[in-house]
């Protein structure tokens, strides 16, 4: 009865965002609205950035009636050093997860640093630095337990009708508990967005997931919308939903579905 009622709730999701896809079908209506629209979403975008994003994930691969949920705060600061542009991000989860036989448990994840050197082009722009990850997390089953580094790397190339580009991250464990399981893992975000009109976008931006550790994995597609909002000279808000469907996964308690939701705030500092 619970998964009837889930699969009820993405239905009305997926019918509601169709709704204001329809109403907002036309491309933007001017050369600027377009680039806002970009910039709002471009990871390369080099203003001062906090995002509230939240993935809700109703039914887990194996495991009857349990769910997941990770808030993140995320943030972005832009800065040179000798010259070279860069952009550090940080992302800190505070997680629900199920524990065994039953229950939750809720705290704080593991924060992940990383350190952007930008290599900005006239048609694609280009990313590329080391990550962290420290051990943050308030309890075993919301983090690894391992000190984590590794590289991350990114391409965004904006497009007539909105944005292409793509985040390949890894990351690996080299110190922390020796009673957990190490860590080797991989992830890829294409990044998909289609402008249409005021403010409004359609977006695709799930992560997939390749545990190179224990040879498991989860490859999900999204679909969502988005709508860009210039709050004032110096701030654009950002808000936006995507339900993402797992079509190819192998482990237990990957996300068979999941919502992908949050707002994003920039700051134009010193403009």
């Amino acid at each position: 009865m619970a998964r009837q009622r889930r699969k009820q709730l993405l239905k009305r999701i997926l019918a509601s965002l169709s709704c204001l896809a329809a109403a907002a079908w036309s491309g933007p209506s001017t050369a600027q609205e377009h680039e806002d629209i970009n910039a709002a979403n471009n990871p390369l975008t080099p203003k001062v950035t906090i995002n509230f994003h939240d993935y809700y994930v109703p039914e887990l691969e194996g495991l009857e009636d349990r769910y997941d949920n990770q808030f993140l705060l995320r943030g972005l600061i832009p800065h040179d050093l000798f010259g070279y542009p860069q952009l550090v991000r940080f992302t800190l989860p505070i997680a629900t997860a199920p524990e065994f036989p039953d229950g939750y448990e809720t705290g704080l994840g593991d924060l992940t640093l990383m350190d952007i050197f930008v290599f900005p082009g006239e048609k694609i722009s280009f990313g590329a630095g080391p990550l962290v990850v420290l051990p943050t997390a308030t309890d075993d089953l919301l983090g690894a337990g391992k000190w984590q580094a590794g590289a991350v790397g990114l391409a965004i190339a904006p497009q007539p009708w909105g944005l292409l580009g793509g985040l390949v991250t890894y990351q690996a464990s080299f110190a922390g508990d020796d009673d957990r399981e190490d860590v080797s893992l991989l992830t890829f975000q294409p990044i998909v967005n289609f402008n249409l009109s005021d403010g409004f976008y359609l977006r695709s931006s799930a992560t997939w997931n390749f545990n190179l550790e224990n040879d498991t994995y989860y490859i999900p597609v999204g679909l969502g919308v988005g709508k860009v909002f210039q709050v004032s000279d110096k701030v654009t808000m950002n808000a936006f939903i995507e339900p993402q469907y797992t079509v190819a996964s192998d482990g237990i308690g990957n996300p068979e579905w999941q919502i992908f939701a949050g707002v994003n705030f920039q700051f134009a500092l010193g403009e």
